[in-house]
């Protein structure tokens, strides 16, 4: 019940699996590292699991609508990530001060700094909103688009940016789930939001059944439902005391302290993802020079990408959570611990998926596409980028333990230096003076990864974070 823990089960990795999926309570300041790690990492990787599932089949029905649709969803993510970073940014420091008063058994501090958290998130939402969506036709003109491209795909911008709460939500909402230990539930309220997403997109972008033909703005139209059902589900858990955390009307309130500690950690949470999504956004304006078919290809790519990336930044997760909550019990040598095991674990699941997709890269692209260019520079991106994938294994379990402990200032650093000092200078060079075309410049994503990784493993093994105050 909650308020109080259930005793640590034991059993076989079927009985793990069971458990981790069940979720409950637990004091995951004491479970063996490697029960913890995987108790927190399951749901996790399920839940950024159904997130890749959802990005892929959302890709199939948008390139069935042709290249330049494609590339449309591709230059409005360019311009969405900053979006994003401001709710990851945000989440960072939610999913830290959570997990920290957790861990210091403060239940009712962890409930008020969820609440203020997720204030915040709306508050920037707000403000982006209604210039976003007024602005839509001039953002993809700015990003390159063709008049053609910016004709047919502006419905889709409009409603991305307009409906970019649900966005925003969403992910304060399971950032404070997670920070909580409630990672089972976590999973739930994505797979209920990209599950509605899937069923809807084919019926609202091809007018299935009773359901308008929207063409490609039922893509946009399918996932503002589908994440504001899942925000209504995390509500609900919520307000029920569901899981660890309950919050009730007595935490509705402007807590000033906490806020403001709240904005400082996530200021460097914001920075740390803007400096790497404006570096994404940079990169798909290189790689729109070489035209359609090769930002069609960079997409359809990323999304494959992102298919393995996003269950692997659910292990990374579980880092950030036991960071936090062993820092708050005051557990710091077990926090270390904690993230080097899941740096191993997530490394072998890369290294395996990185033999995929260097030797089978075309076969993958093509499941989305049958033209032989975007093929082809879609096959490229692939092969080079998975070359990185153990160095990217480490270095993302580095930077959630940042994270985790309230440090988002290094790793807002180390993304200065590795992707603005190195990344683009690099990917301007490659683009318009090597003559190595597209292939290049997804190169360079490689080169600044691996990079990054290397800094963060050195930076982190000083151990500053660990004296972080949150």
């Amino acid at each position: 019940m909650p308020g109080s823990s259930q005793p640590a089960r034991r059993g076989g990795p079927l009985a793990l699996l069971k458990e981790a999926l069940a979720g409950g309570e637990r004091d995951f300041t004491t479970e063996p590292i490697g029960r913890a790690v995987a108790l927190l990492a399951v749901p996790m990787v399920l839940e950024m699991l159904m997130e890749s599932v959802f990005a892929v089949a959302d890709m199939a029905y948008v390139s069935r609508l042709g290249v330049d649709a494609v590339a449309t969803v591709g230059l409005t993510e360019a311009v969405i990530t900053i979006v994003y970073a401001v709710a990851v940014g945000l989440s960072m420091a939610g999913t830290a001060m959570v997990a920290r008063r957790i861990g210091e058994k403060d239940r009712d501090a962890a409930a008020r700094a969820a609440v203020q958290a997720v204030g915040l998130g709306l508050v920037v939402s707000a403000a982006i909103a209604v210039p976003g969506a007024w602005f839509a036709p001039r953002l993809l003109e700015l990003m390159g688009g063709s008049p053609a491209l910016v004709a047919a795909g502006q419905g889709y911008t409009r409603w991305m940016l307009a409906g970019n709460a649900t966005i925003m939500a969403i992910f304060m909402l399971n950032a404070v789930l997670r920070g909580a230990g409630d990672a089972a539930l976590a999973m739930r309220v994505l797979w209920l939001a990209n599950g509605l997403n899937i069923v809807l997109d084919p019926c609202l972008i091809f007018g299935l059944g009773p359901f308008p033909e929207l063409g490609l703005t039922g893509a946009a139209v399918a996932t503002t439902i589908g994440r504001a059902v899942g925000v209504g589900y995390q509500v609900l858990l919520l307000s029920r005391g569901a899981g660890t955390l309950r919050i009730g009307r007595e935490h509705l309130r402007l807590d000033p302290p906490v806020m403001a500690r709240l904005l400082r950690v996530s200021l460097g949470g914001i920075g740390q993802y803007l400096i790497a999504t404006s570096s994404w956004v940079v990169l798909v304006r290189l790689v729109s020079t070489f035209g359609a078919a090769a930002v069609a290809g960079y997409t359809i790519a990323i999304r494959i990408i992102l298919f393995v990336l996003m269950p692997s930044w659910g292990v990374a997760n579980a880092a950030a959570t036991l960071v936090g909550q062993n820092l708050g019990a005051g557990r710091p040598d077990r926090a270390a611990a904690s993230v080097w095991r899941t740096g191993w674990y997530n490394a072998g699941i890369l290294a395996l998926v990185a033999v995929v997709f260097i030797g089978w890269p075309r076969l993958l692209v093509g499941l989305f596409t049958s033209e032989a260019d975007v093929l082809a520079l879609g096959a490229a991106c692939l092969r080079v980028v998975a070359y990185g994938y153990g160095f990217y294994a480490f270095g993302m379990v580095m930077v959630q333990a940042f994270n985790g402990a309230g440090d988002t200032a290094t790793p807002t650093v180390i993304n200065a230096v590795c992707y603005w000092g190195f990344q683009l200078p690099l990917a301007w060079f490659v683009a318009t003076r090597s003559g190595a075309g597209a292939p290049g410049v997804y190169a360079t994503i490689t080169a600044a990864e691996v990079l990054m990784a290397v800094v963060a493993i050195l930076v982190f093994r000083r151990g500053r974070w660990a004296r972080q105050v949150v």
